[in-house]
């Protein structure tokens, strides 16, 4: 739709017309490559309660930025004086083709979540929404706003629910009818009195509980909560010490975040391809062998995972979830060559991993030894997951 039969922005007097503009803003936010738009205001007052509840759990483990900034996670223009309106916005990131289940059954292999096989989605998200309201004043001259993804203290979710982009999923994560789950969220604050979308409030998991069951650690602890410091994602990629040793053999070959929950979930088969080429696999992230990344050099880390959402963890952190992978794959005398060789690495966390890696390696190097067989959700009856064509 070409901005010519565009509602117009304004009213005949010369005043804004705000359901206009939220109209206009719905067919920009689509050519910029999102899947949807939603608008809300500011209310988040039934999230903050339970944000209030999660924490003095301790369910937010090392992850102390979730209550270093106060109310103003959960109170928008404490955060950016002025907001009245939060526009909360979806973008699809799973790559066409990408393999998924088929490489939790294959324990050689490293596991990424796929949100992280290919470069990082804070800038280009960022940057197409900071385009959404460059086009906008464009339009109808200076406002306020400010655009988030993923980088202050923001209810992502808790807003993209108001907005009705999803409703809340017994894993926590956003859900969408016709998409699953496989999408980034991004936010526009404005001080635009643009008019609010219905929330979602309809859910649709009904008695489906296949996110809690096949949760490998059990972290989902009931509905809509999680315990973070069961979670591999939170221990891959958030925990800077050591991995509990009580999770390392549920861990598996999930090397960096884990997407169990989401690919278990029957909403799944909804998913639609990302038409953002940067989201496609870098450098075979998406099939690597764990000893191969392994024996990655500093440097190699540092080159190949350069624009990579995998670099904020650090290759200290890389050694030691690859070791614990490699502890958990079938005995191979490459596997065990390679953990020798980071026996004398400085870092002690990386050391004692990789000790632990070599014991359980050591275990499966007699045929009589116990092995895991929990079954992959591939095995459960879930054929792997290939994105549908982008839409």
């Amino acid at each position: 739709m070409t901005d010519s039969v565009l509602p117009a922005a304004h009213h005949d007097n010369g005043e804004l017309d705000f359901a206009a503009i939220a109209e206009r803003l719905r067919v920009w936010a689509r050519e910029l490559g999102f899947a949807q738009l939603g608008i809300t205001d500011t209310d988040l007052s039934n999230h903050e309660a339970y944000l209030e509840r999660w924490l003095a759990a301790g369910y937010q483990g090392e992850m102390d930025y979730m209550s270093r900034h106060g109310t103003k996670r959960t109170r928008p223009a404490e955060l950016e004086p002025g907001t009245l309106r939060v526009i909360s916005v979806r973008m699809d990131y799973l790559p066409p083709e990408v393999e998924t289940t088929r490489v939790l059954g294959q324990p050689a292999r490293a596991y990424i979540s796929r949100y992280g096989v290919g470069r990082d989605y804070h800038k280009l998200m960022r940057k197409r929404l900071t385009r959404l309201a460059r086009q906008l004043e464009a339009e109808i001259g200076e406002f306020g706003y400010r655009a988030f993804v993923d980088s202050a203290p923001v209810m992502e979710r808790a807003l993209a629910q108001k907005a009705g982009l999803g409703w809340f999923g017994k894993n926590a994560m956003i859900l969408h009818p016709q998409a699953g789950s496989f999408f980034f969220l991004g936010e526009l604050y404005t001080d635009l009195p643009l008019p609010v979308d219905e929330p979602f409030e309809s859910e649709h998991c009904g008695s489906c509980s296949r996110c809690q069951t096949w949760c490998p650690t059990g972290a989902i602890v009931d509905d809509r909560v999680i315990d973070a410091r069961r979670c591999i994602s939170y221990l891959t990629i958030e925990k800077h010490g050591e991995i509990p040793v009580e999770f390392r053999e549920a861990m598996g070959n999930r090397v960096f975040g884990c997407d169990d929950c989401q690919l278990v979930c029957p909403f799944t088969r909804f998913t639609r391809a990302t038409r953002e080429d940067d989201f496609t696999p870098r450098h075979e992230l998406d099939r690597a062998e764990l000893v191969t990344l392994f024996n990655w050099s500093e440097e190699e880390f540092l080159e190949r995972t350069q624009g990579s959402p995998i670099r904020r963890i650090g290759y200290e952190r890389w050694l030691r979830n690859l070791a614990v992978g490699l502890g958990n794959a079938p005995h191979d005398p490459a596997i065990i060559s390679a953990l020798r060789a980071r026996l004398a690495w400085p870092s002690d966390m990386v050391r004692e991993h990789v000790r632990w890696a070599l014991a359980r390696q050591e275990e499966r190097a007699h045929p009589d030894s116990p092995t895991d067989e929990r079954p992959t959700p591939n095995d459960a009856g879930y054929r792997d997951i290939i994105a549908r064509e982008a839409h």
